[in-house]
């Protein structure tokens, strides 16, 4: 997520059939997120000018200080609290939010089905936008970014304790029920992760905004995407699972 300023437990685990698991075991709805995703910033990069790439970013970033009553509302204030999770800052941005993309998103779209992955990106979006706004209501900086929504899927990877089933072929996905709050605490290694997120975070938050950097981390908007994603995780879980607190 980026801030433009220039517009001990045990994995569940299961051996590979004869023959090995695919090399590539991406869902198709993540796949289509990361070709969205690129192929809007080929087109920023290469197919329009500056100038006209600011006028994108007006329309498609999110921008708090549109919501500040002084501007008139219109469609794109409704739809960027979405599209901007569609956007990035740069290839280096880009790269990395795929990766975690790839790496945490695959195995909850095996999880959840197409349709609800696509509900949850768009609920952690909202909420890592939200976030943002609540803290820097009057900010003219675009955000943009999918890291809101991938914190989300690391809240919710959290929620499953971690635990991986790759007994199907290409369709590795979290195994078990949503755990119960007072459960995932009890976990060394989920706590231990929750705290070395936070911590990174915060820090990656403070150090970029040193002087002469172009853009900074919107660590606000992890957060509003991760707490959504680690609480409400549940209502998205098509798996029928013992309910709990």
């Amino acid at each position: 997520m980026t801030a433009q300023s220039d517009p001990g437990n045990r994995q569940a685990w299961s051996p590979p059939p004869q023959g090995g698991e695919p090399a590539f075991n991406i869902p198709g709805v993540v796949l289509a997120f990361i070709a969205l995703c690129a192929l809007l910033h080929l087109l920023r990069s290469y197919a329009i000018s500056p100038t006209q790439d600011i006028a994108v970013l007006l329309r498609a970033a999110f921008i708090p200080l549109r919501y500040s009553g002084d501007y008139a509302l219109d469609i794109y204030a409704v739809t960027s609290p979405l599209t901007y999770s569609l956007l990035h800052g740069g290839v280096a941005h880009l790269a990395i939010n795929m990766i975690w993309l790839a790496a945490f998103g695959s195995p909850l779209a095996n999880r959840i089905g197409a349709l609800r992955f696509v509900l949850f990106w768009a609920a952690t979006a909202l909420a890592a936008a939200g976030l943002h706004y609540l803290v820097y209501p009057e900010s003219a900086v675009p955000l943009v970014g999918a890291s809101g929504a991938i914190s989300g899927m690391m809240g919710a990877a959290a929620r499953f304790g971690f635990q991986i089933d790759r007994s199907v072929p290409g369709q590795s996905r979290f195994a078990g029920p949503v755990l119960p709050f007072r459960a995932v605490l009890r976990r060394r290694a989920v706590v231990t992760f929750l705290g070395v997120w936070m911590a990174i975070n915060l820090a990656t938050g403070l150090l970029s905004g040193v002087p002469g950097s172009s853009a900074v981390i919107a660590w606000e908007a992890h957060i509003g995407g991760f707490l959504v994603g680690f609480f409400a995780i549940r209502p998205f879980d098509r798996s029928r699972s013992p309910r709990g607190f």
